[in-house]
C-alpha cells in the first residue's frame, strides 16, 4: 500500500503543477498515470508543438514545459506510478480513499485530485479501406517525434490547428522532403495566422495544398507507398507517400472515471468552483476533466484550479491548523 497526502490521478501539466502548490503547504503527492512518462498529452501527442498562452513564456514547446514543471516540483520529491491506469476509488476508514490501478497497485490518501485531462483518447480515423493494415507502417494518427519524418514524403489530412501547425513545422524546419496537405473544404477551422502561413507556403511552392479533396485509398507492400486522393473537380489520382497522417482529432472518453460515483455532465466531472470539489467529499477534479459554468479548457486555468483545490485539501486534512498564505517571493521554495 502506497500512502501519501494527495493522490493525483493524471500526470499532465495540471497534475504536475498541483504538486508544487501542495508542496508549499508541506503536503506530499503521489501521481498515477497510464502513460509511461509524466506530461500527459504534452509528452505523448505533441511534445514539439509550441504553446503560446503560458504566462511568462512568449512561446514554449510542450515538452520543454513538462521538463520545466518537473524541475519546479523536484524539491518536493513527488512519487509516481506510471504505465498504470486508476480503475477504482474506494472509501475506507479514517475518511481516506484507496485508489487501485489496473495492475492492482493500491494507493491510500485522505485526498484524491482527478487531473485526468479529457480522459482516454482514441483517434478519429477516416473511412479508408485497409487503414489499420498500415498503422505503424506509414500511417500515424499523431506526430510524436518530427524527426521521424526527416527526408520523407508526407501526406497530412485535416483542416484544424493540428494539421495546419504540423504542416508548417515540418516544412519550415526543413524536416519533410515533401508535404501535401489535403482538406475537404476550401476553408479551415484553425487559427487565422496558421491558415495564412499555410497559404503563403503553398504560394511559395513549399506545401502542396490540395483542398476540396480527401484521401480515399492507400497502397503499399510491407509499408505505405502511395495514397489515392479524390478531388471534387479533378477526380481521382495517386500520390506517392512514405507517410499518411490523418489529423482529425481525438475522441475523448472518461473511461473508468465514469464509474467512480462522480456527477458527470457532457463527459466531464461537475465541480463546485469554490474549491473544485466533486459531489464526493475529499475528491476534487481539476483541469480539462472538470466542467462548470464559464469553464475554459486551458492549461493556465487548470493551474488556478489546482492551486485553489490544494488550499481546500489542506483544510480538510488539517481542520485544526490555520493556513497562513506565504509568498514564494519572500520565502523562496526552500522556506516552505
Amino acid at each position: 500500500m502506497i500512502e501519501t497526502d494527495i493522490i493525483i490521478i493524471g500526470a499532465g501539466p495540471v497534475g504536475l503543477f498541483t504538486v508544487f502548490e501542495a508542496g508549499l503547504l508541506k503536503l506530499k503527492c503521489h501521481l498515477i498515470d497510464s502513460l509511461p512518462q509524466p506530461g500527459g498529452q504534452l509528452t505523448e501527442i505533441y511534445p514539439k508543438k509550441p504553446i503560446y498562452d503560458i504566462p511568462g513564456y512568449p512561446t514554449v514547446d510542450a515538452g520543454e514545459l513538462v521538463d520545466n514543471l518537473m524541475e519546479q516540483i523536484a524539491p518536493f520529491k513527488p512519487e509516481f506510478t506510471l504505465g498504470e491506469s486508476a480503475v477504482s476509488i474506494d472509501e475506507v476508514e479514517d475518511n481516506k480513499f484507496v485508489v487501485t490501478t489496473n495492475k492492482g497497485t493500491k494507493h491510500k490518501a485522505p485526498i484524491v485530485m482527478v487531473a485526468g485531462g479529457l480522459g482516454v483518447f482514441e483517434p478519429r480515423k477516416p473511412p479508408v479501406e485497409n487503414l489499420e493494415k498500415y498503422e505503424d507502417k506509414g500511417v500515424e494518427y499523431i506526430i510524436k517525434d518530427p524527426e521521424f519524418y526527416r527526408g520523407k514524403s508526407v501526406v497530412v489530412a485535416g483542416g484544424g490547428d493540428s494539421a495546419l501547425d504540423w504542416s508548417i513545422y515540418l516544412i519550415e524546419n526543413k524536416i519533410a522532403k515533401e508535404l501535401s496537405l489535403v482538406h475537404r473544404r476550401n476553408s479551415f477551422r484553425g487559427h487565422l495566422d496558421s491558415v495564412q502561413k499555410v497559404m503563403d507556403l503553398a504560394d511559395a511552392g513549399k506545401i502542396n495544398l490540395i483542398t476540396e479533396a480527401e484521401v480515399i485509398g492507400i497502397d503499399g507492400d510491407d509499408a505505405l507507398k502511395s495514397v489515392t486522393i479524390k478531388h471534387n473537380k479533378q477526380g481521382e489520382f495517386k500520390k506517392e507517400a512514405d507517410h499518411f497522417v490523418p489529423l482529425f482529432g481525438l475522441k475523448p472518453t472518461l473511461g473508468p472515471i465514469a464509474d467512480w460515483g462522480l456527477e458527470i455532465e457532457k463527459n466531464a466531472i461537475v465541480v463546485d468552483t469554490v474549491d473544485y470539489s466533486t459531489n464526493r467529499p475529499g475528491i476534487y477534479a481539476i483541469g480539462d476533466v472538470n466542467t462548470y459554468t464559464g469553464k475554459l479548457k486551458l492549461i493556465l486555468c487548470g493551474f488556478h484550479e489546482g492551486t485553489i483545490a490544494v488550499q481546500s485539501a489542506f483544510a480538510r486534512i488539517h481542520p485544526d491548523k490555520k493556513n497562513v498564505l506565504k509568498y514564494t517571493t519572500v520565502n523562496g521554495v526552500n522556506g516552505f
